[in-house]
Formats: C-alpha cells, structure tokens, sequence
C-alpha cells in the first residue's frame, strides 16, 4: 500500500519564494548556517537550500505536522544542507542552538502572539554573531504610509480568528531590535503584494 504523501504545501511560498530568494542573496552571508524560524510547509527551506548550497540550513516549527512536512520535502531532494527540522516555539527562550550566522522568519510576525516577536528578537540576538542577519518577511503597517486595502482587510481576518494576532508596527518591531542589540534603521525592500523585507543587523 502507497505511504501517504505527509508534504503540506502553501501557495504563497510558491508566489514569493523567488523574490525572498533575491534579497536573502544580498542579506545572507556567503557560508554559514541559517536557522529559519516557522518554517511551515518546509517549501522555503528546501528552496533556499537548493539555491544557495554553500548555505547549512535548519528549518524549525512548533507544529508536528508541520515538521514532519519539512522532512518529507527534505527527503525528496536530499540535500546534505537541509539539516531536519527541530522543535522550536519563537516565544519559548531557550532555543536548542548556540549560534546561527543568520535567522529568518517569513510569514509568522503577523500570525502569532506579540510574544512569539519579543522571542524571536531576543534569541536571535543571543544566537548572532556581530553584523549577522535578522531577515523578516511579510506585511507591516509603516508609519506614514497608508496601509493598502488588501492588507486592511487580511488585518481585520487575522484579529477576527485571534485578537492576539494581527500587522505589526514596523517601528514597535524596529524598537524591539535596538533594544535587543540590533543596530540602525532596518533594511528595507518592498515586495509583491504589499509585502515587505526587513533585515536587522547584530550590533
């Protein structure tokens, strides 16, 4: 009898895989190894991992499912830098690292507790070393700029499926960084559908 195939897969990181791949060519560094945080389906890690072999990968979600979706799509490509997926809650402290040369996390600021931000910023400043990456992506409200209709309304759903949830305030995400020990303004590159790239530096 067929194994039943395990793979979750999300339309979004299909659409936007290849343009978040563009920046993390310039954000990321040469070699090293890069902790995704939330990594969901497991579609971006692999894809990442394909692209930028000189790159480790560690994908990592709190979901079960999740996991052992990373690992089904880790299997098919078998890629000795594709490491398997760990348990890892952005707002537990305590990661199960001790270092990471760079850490992402694309789609989970808006669709998590507050808490899930303050412990994704504070790790990862633990884990970095100095001018290393923090890489966000997904929608922002920016101060100054109005907020386009499609993101006014995914704004209004996500707080009506959790009040907890919702989009961030680039700037209160900014604040969390400096006091964090990240350094300067973020880098920041508009993507498709209203979407952003938000990159921190280790100070």
């Amino acid at each position: 009898m067929p194994q039943a195939d395990i793979r979750l897969s999300a339309p979004s990181a299909q659409r936007n895989r290849d343009p978040i791949l563009a920046v993390l060519r310039n954000a990321l560094p040469a070699a090293g190894l890069v902790l995704e945080i939330a990594s969901g389906s497991g579609e971006h890690a692999v894809h990442f991992a394909t692209a930028l072999p000189r790159l480790s990968f560690q994908p990592s979600d709190p979901d079960p499912q999740a996991r052992a979706s990373i690992d089904a799509w880790a299997r098919e490509v078998a890629l000795q830098n594709l490491l398997p997926a760990l348990p890892l809650d952005a707002a537990a402290p305590g990661w199960p690292l001790e270092r990471a040369d760079a850490v992402i996390c694309i789609n989970m600021i808006h669709i998590s507790p507050w808490a899930a931000t303050q412990g994704l910023v504070a790790e990862a400043a633990r884990l970095l070393p100095s001018g290393g990456p923090l890489y966000l992506y997904g929608p922002y409200r920016q101060s100054g700029v109005p907020l386009a209709a499609s993101n006014a309304a995914f704004d209004a759903s996500l707080r009506e499926r959790d009040p907890r949830w919702g989009l961030r305030e680039l700037d209160a995400v900014a604040a969390l960084a400096a006091a964090a020990g990240f350094f300067g303004a973020p880098e920041i590159t508009a993507m498709p559908a209203n979407n952003l790239s938000v990159v921190f530096r280790k100070r």
